[in-house]
C-alpha cells in the first residue's frame, strides 16, 4: 500500500450514523401476519423483517393512520 494510504495514524471517531441504526424490539404478531410477509418477501427476494420494515416505513412517511371502529354489542 501506498505512504498516502496508510491509515495507521487515523484518529478513531464516533459513528455519525450511529444513532439511525435499527432497534432491536420484540413483537407479538399473529401466525397468518407472519406468513403473509415471509411469502411477499420470498416472491420479493428479501429478509421477510426488512419487508415488515419497510412497509412499516412507508406508513409513517404516508402518515398513516389505524381507523379502530369498535362494533356496538348486540
Amino acid at each position: 500500500m501506498r505512504s498516502e494510504f496508510d491509515f495507521s495514524r487515523m484518529k478513531a471517531r464516533k459513528n455519525p450514523y450511529a444513532s439511525k441504526l435499527k432497534k432491536p424490539v420484540t413483537m407479538r404478531l399473529s401466525e397468518e401476519v407472519v406468513l403473509y410477509f415471509k411469502n411477499m418477501a420470498l416472491e420479493a427476494g428479501v429478509p421477510y423483517q426488512s419487508l415488515i420494515n419497510l412497509y412499516l416505513r412507508d406508513c409513517v412517511a404516508q402518515h398513516r393512520k389505524v381507523k379502530i371502529a369498535w362494533l356496538p354489542e348486540p
